[in-house]
């Protein structure tokens, strides 16, 4: 099941164990349950810190518990936790046998100081980029405070589970036996729906903080570039995110960054965090900004007011809010999203194994989820408003190469329908003759393109017809002191390589703006 550099690498991990653990299976007949009892005995081989018991008994069969052996309860894992979810895997296996997770202190004492109990079931896929965030998030908690008790669920291990529970998107957890969260959330996310004071606590926190030299709002890759540039001028940069890395958390497969061959949204966010954090950059995680106060006076203080009633204070900001997917705007679409309606073919394709899917939008994002979901679906329609498809002349001829697919253009989608809480069709018209038809299925991918994240600052900076913050060459925007980057500007090509470029020529544009204020100002700025 693990190639031999994949078990060098694991007995590596292993020998960072500092106390024994024990892996304690509950086995069926089935097929996974044979591939489990390989893969555990494998991992029990490569440490003498290791043991295997095969005797366990669990409700879901077939999985396995790791704990430590002084202790009874730790994560369960019901089937097998392989794919992206192969990291979860050992850094559970690492963290229970006492090697400390790169987590600040403060945060692992958050989860200590939950005083009730919690079940929760996380449920993931395999091929999903965005669930190892909730599933090692979860298991971390289960480690670390023994009130709290996780299991991971592989929903193609328990296909009627998932149908029982009309689980159509992951990651989805549900927090004794109710409904907790969907989508990607991190560690701090989760304790911040836990603890309701927190953000309180945090705002006090921030409102003592002293003021920014370059205040950068949103933390995508013009957001970690403008930091980075900013931090190595010597001066005080903060940034202030919903989530670090942005939407580039949602990228599957990174290719066509410059001197990287390959990589991954997650890994590529995580990079981005280390790079800031490197240079003392103060981030300010969890963090949605709702208004923008422009100085009073030339060379004043930038206030940027937080969702928690927090303001920051700097001499400039750097505005990189990103993006996010656009939604169609038809009826079902809200009252059936996460109940047949996606925006992750990555994510969420291998639930729709077998069923029809509709893919709305025709460009390259709409057309690669096509050819992705038509190795999964039984039947992908893909529609488009336009009248013809707008993706790459390669990437069209795949997709009308496939059997299992049907390409409708000159068709704006009309409405989502559903029955008994799920998607069961599409609407769509023909422009050309005015005449409807509708879809049967039980699946719609949404993949239309982007929306900026500016609504915030409308009547603050100037923005374009479409919600882009207009910018000049520089990245200066209308207000003084104000400078935007990335994918929520102007700027055309909204790219990853461009949005970093954006947000370096920002950050020398701010810092040109700073020493260029009247003597005294520059000279704290400098000091």
């Amino acid at each position: 099941m693990l190639d031999a550099a994949l078990k060098t690498q694991l007995q590596q991990y292993l020998a960072l164990l500092r106390q024994p653990i024990r892996l304690t299976a509950a086995l069926d007949d089935s097929a996974t349950a044979g591939e489990m009892r390989e893969l555990l005995g494998t991992i029990a081989a490569l440490s003498d810190k290791v043991s295997l018991d095969l005797d366990g008994h669990d409700v879901r069969t077939p999985s396995f518990v790791i704990s430590r052996e002084d202790q009874t309860g730790g994560v369960r894992f019901a089937g097998l936790p392989l794919g992206h979810e192969f990291t979860s895997l050992v850094l559970a296996l690492l963290w229970t046998g006492g090697h400390p997770p790169k987590v600040e202190p403060s945060v692992i004492d958050s989860i200590r100081a939950i005083d009730r109990e919690i079940d929760f079931e996380v449920y993931m896929s395999l091929t999903c980029h965005n669930c190892p965030d909730v599933v090692q998030a979860a298991a971390l908690m289960a480690i670390v405070n023994p009130k709290i008790r996780t299991i991971v669920i592989e929903g193609g291990a328990f296909p009627k589970e998932v149908e029982a529970r009309e689980i159509m998107a992951v990651p989805m957890v549900y927090g004794n036996g109710e409904v907790f969260g969907s989508g990607r959330m991190s560690l701090e996310e989760i304790l911040a729906k836990l603890d309701t004071g927190a953000a309180a606590r945090e705002a006090v926190q921030l409102n003592a903080r002293d003021p920014y030299d370059v205040l950068i709002v949103g933390g995508g890759p013009a957001g970690a570039a403008a930091a980075v540039y900013a931090a190595r001028k010597g001066i005080r940069t903060g940034v202030t995110a919903e989530r670090f890395g942005g939407q580039v958390n949602d990228t599957l497969a990174i290719e066509n960054y410059i001197s990287v061959l390959e990589t991954d949204g997650p890994r590529f966010a995580a990079n981005l965090e280390s790079h800031a954090r490197a240079y003392g950059v103060d981030i300010m995680n969890l963090q949605r900004a709702e208004a923008l106060i422009p100085t009073a006076e030339p060379g004043g203080l930038v206030e940027v007011r937080l969702a928690n009633g927090a303001t920051l204070k700097s001499r400039s900001v750097i505005l990189s809010t990103g993006a996010r997917w656009r939604n169609v705007g038809v009826p079902g679409e809200a009252e059936y999203r996460n109940k047949g309606v996606a925006y992750c073919p990555h994510c969420d394709g291998p639930l729709f194994k077998g069923k029809r899917v509709a893919v709305i939008g025709g460009g390259n994002s709409g057309v690669e989820a096509a050819i992705d979901l038509a190795g999964v679906v039984e039947h992908v329609t893909l529609v488009e408003f336009a009248e013809r498809l707008k993706a790459d002349a390669v990437l069209v001829k795949k997709l009308q190469s496939l059997p299992n697919v049907t390409i409708c253009t000159n068709a704006p989608t009309t409405e989502i329908t559903g029955a008994a809480g799920k998607v069961n069709g599409l609407r769509y018209k023909n422009r050309a003759t005015g005449e409807e038809h509708r879809v049967p299925l039980e699946g719609v991918f949404v993949q239309i393109g982007l929306t900026p994240n500016t609504e915030w600052l409308r009547g603050t900076v100037d923005l374009s017809r479409f919600g882009e913050i207009v910018v000049d060459p520089g990245g200066h925007t209308n207000v003084p002191g104000v400078f935007a980057a990335g994918d929520c500007t102007t700027v055309p090509y909204k790219q990853i390589v461009i949005a970093a470029g954006d947000g370096a020529k920002a950050a020398l544009s701010a810092f040109d703006y700073l020493i260029r204020q009247p003597v005294a100002q520059r000279e704290e700025v400098l000091a």
